[in-house]
């Protein structure tokens, strides 16, 4: 999708690219919470079921140590793009410029004609012509529609489809939800209606933080005043508003004073002007002054760049810098971290505390003495399924078969997310230490499975079992 034109070879526009990236991040976003791997979503944060999906592996509540990383892995990817592209998040996959797009492009230029010209997003519609408050009411209406979707797409990261629309059903019993999309709507027509680009400008914190992580090889917008001339001065006081009062002083300028990087600009600054905070590297006016100086002959004046390579001419533009390795580095570590986490993830929980009395002893009628230690088992069902559970007693070498399980004499069935509490006694009627002075702790190791998937399903967890003295032992009654 390239034509020539006088020489100069028009690539396709950085706008179409953008907008075929925003149709696939719309599509990810909309259907990548319907996509289930034996039950587990790729993402999902349920506060109502106390559970954490992550890359179709269920976590519980008590694992959530892995959120930490997940935000560190967010904020750092943010700030690297930053280092590299500046404001390349803004323009490219934040929602607010996304659904911006949808509203001013789609709904109020192409399908509605409110707006005549994409490339114009300076001029306001006339708002004085009848026919005009009637294409905004459908605008607004149509956007309502559409909010409504992206505020149920939110929600499904929290709340799963296959939950959502049966609590929808009932919205007086779920009113905590309802009335969460009821506000995401309502705020996201305010937002993209009204506020508009004025949320990037004054609202995000986003452009504030970008100026500390800029350097002299972060790629943005950038004017070639080198070329075009110098629009303004060092106060950012305009110099110039027509060519030949450029050329003038500047008899080698090419800027055109044609302004169509400064119409197409969504948040109404002049590129031409230098670096500026309201910039989200959209790349429109790098498009605008593309197809101007293409039909002159000569390459775009706003391109991609650097202030090292177009303001300061030092050389190329270095994208492997020690600042970015760094954050690759720390991107890369992080997900190793959540990957081995992830990886030794247990798939039940299960606390074990001892009874205060230590042991009890019985003498068994045919001579043998009985001990028993008791404990208090608290077991959780992490899966989505009622599941039956078990356990075994691992003793150390040379003591095995000699500590065996008293209670419970069988398997027990525990529903997902509460907590089973199990008394359990273990006993052993061996004389497994023949010590006069004092009490033996042996250590020991409590298996507890899934019956029925006893490889999978498991967690192995130390304890102790204390044996009495010899003199308890021989004087039991």
């Amino acid at each position: 999708m390239s034509k020539e034109t006088s020489g100069i070879e028009i690539p396709m526009p950085w706008r179409i690219k953008r907008y075929y990236l925003y149709i696939i991040v719309t599509v990810i976003a909309l259907v990548l919470p319907w996509i289930t791997v034996d039950g587990n979503h790729f993402f999902l944060l349920s506060f109502d079921k106390l559970k954490l999906h992550l890359a179709f592996i269920q976590f519980d509540m008590q694992e959530l140590y892995l959120m930490p990383f997940l935000l560190m892995l967010m904020f750092l990817g943010i700030f690297g793009m930053t280092v590299v592209g500046g404001r390349v998040f803004c323009g490219w996959v934040c929602p607010q410029t996304v659904f911006r797009v949808i509203y001013r492009d789609l709904i109020e230029t192409k399908i509605l004609g409110l707006r005549k010209r994409i490339k114009n997003k300076q001029l306001e519609p006339d708002m004085t012509k009848p026919e005009n408050k009637v294409k905004k009411v459908v605008a607004v209406l149509l956007w309502t529609a559409l909010a409504v979707i992206a505020a149920a797409d939110f929600m499904w990261f929290f709340v799963p489809p296959e939950d959502f629309f049966t609590y929808l059903a009932n919205p007086t019993e779920h009113w905590t939800l309802f009335g969460t999309i009821i506000g995401i709507t309502l705020f996201l027509v305010y937002d993209i209606v009204f506020l508009k680009e004025d949320f990037c400008v004054y609202v995000c914190p986003y452009s504030r933080i970008q100026s500390v992580l800029y350097d002299d090889h972060t790629v943005m917008a950038l004017y070639n005043m080198h070329r075009g001339g110098h629009i303004y001065d060092e106060h950012h006081n305009k110099l110039f508003t027509k060519q030949k009062d450029i050329q003038v002083k500047e008899p080698h300028a090419e800027c055109t004073a044609c302004e169509s990087c400064v119409t197409v600009c969504p948040t109404h600054i002049d590129i031409r002007k230098g670096l500026q905070l309201e910039c989200i590297n959209c790349l429109e006016c790098v498009d605008a002054c593309t197809t101007v100086m293409g039909k002159l002959g000569r390459p775009s004046l706003v391109t991609w760049s650097s202030d090292y390579e177009i303001v300061d001419q030092k050389g190329k533009t270095q994208y492997f810098r020690a600042k970015v390795l760094a954050y690759g580095a720390l991107l890369v570590a992080i997900m190793v971290i959540l990957g081995m986490m992830g990886s030794t993830k247990e798939h039940m929980l299960l606390n074990i505390n001892k009874e205060t009395r230590l042991y009890s002893v019985h003498k068994m009628p045919d001579g043998k003495v009985r001990v028993d230690n008791a404990y208090e088992f608290l077991l959780q069902n992490t899966q989505s399924e009622k599941m039956k559970f078990y356990f075994d007693v691992i003793p150390p070498k040379g003591m095995e078969g000699k500590i065996t399980i008293a209670k419970p004499t069988r398997e027990f069935t525990a529903v997902p997310g509460i907590k089973k509490k199990k008394i359990v006694v273990l006993r052993t009627e061996e004389m497994l230490v023949d010590n006069d002075r004092k009490d033996t702790v042996i250590p020991i190791t409590i298996r507890a499975y899934a019956t029925k998937h006893k490889d999978k399903i498991m967690v192995l967890r130390k304890s102790t079992f204390v044996f009495p003295r010899a003199d308890i032992v021989k004087g039991a009654k």
